[in-house]
């Protein structure tokens, strides 16, 4: 059976580095992976989104809408701008936190609000801090782990070496604090 996750986010917040750790740990637990991602204006604060799918045989990248196992977004406007993607009886994993775009930041349009209630009634949904947790462990910049973390957990693939994939992939200064993020995202 081929699973379908969709990472989605907002440029700077380690949207495609959680997708790559993903892929490489279902490489090497064995399982045929393939991911696409698509960077929006990424550095400049956009959209950005990873698809990754995995099984015993896949064949494309694309999930479709109404498509994903799994939604998991690091803002939660992206989550809604993201949903319809996630399949019905799908989870979806959501950052509470918000980064205004552009037409916000100029007025142009108001922060959507009750995002957080809207996705709970849409779907199954767990909200969850990730930059509280990720401040308390000392950087912000590891909430990605955290929701990484949460994933594997969700997604019952906690038998794979998360720890040796984090130690190949990371620079070397940053490994133990994405360790320790991981690990507490599979406590969430």
């Amino acid at each position: 059976m081929i699973k379908s996750i969709m990472l989605v986010g907002v440029g700077g917040q380690g949207t495609i580095l959680a997708s790559k750790i993903l892929t490489l740990g279902l490489m090497e637990a064995g399982h045929d992976v393939k991911m696409s991602e698509i960077h929006g204006m990424s550095q400049r604060g956009g959209s950005v989104s990873s698809q990754v799918r995995y099984g015993k045989k896949v064949l494309s990248p694309v999930i479709e809408i109404g498509g994903a196992d799994m939604l998991v977004a690091f803002e939660k406007m992206e989550a809604l701008r993201w949903l319809n993607h996630l399949k019905k009886g799908g989870m979806a994993v959501v950052n509470d936190y918000e980064i205004e775009s552009m037409p916000i930041i100029i007025g142009k349009i108001d922060y959507p609000e009750k995002i957080n209630e809207e996705l709970i009634n849409k779907t199954n949904a767990k909200v969850i801090d990730a930059v509280s947790v990720a401040q308390e462990l000392g950087n912000v910049k590891v909430m990605n782990m955290i929701l990484l973390g949460v994933l594997i957990k969700s997604m019952n693939l906690t038998d794979i070496d998360w720890e040796k994939i984090i130690r190949e992939n990371i620079k070397k200064k940053f490994i133990e604090i994405n360790i320790k993020a991981i690990n507490i995202g599979m406590t969430i």
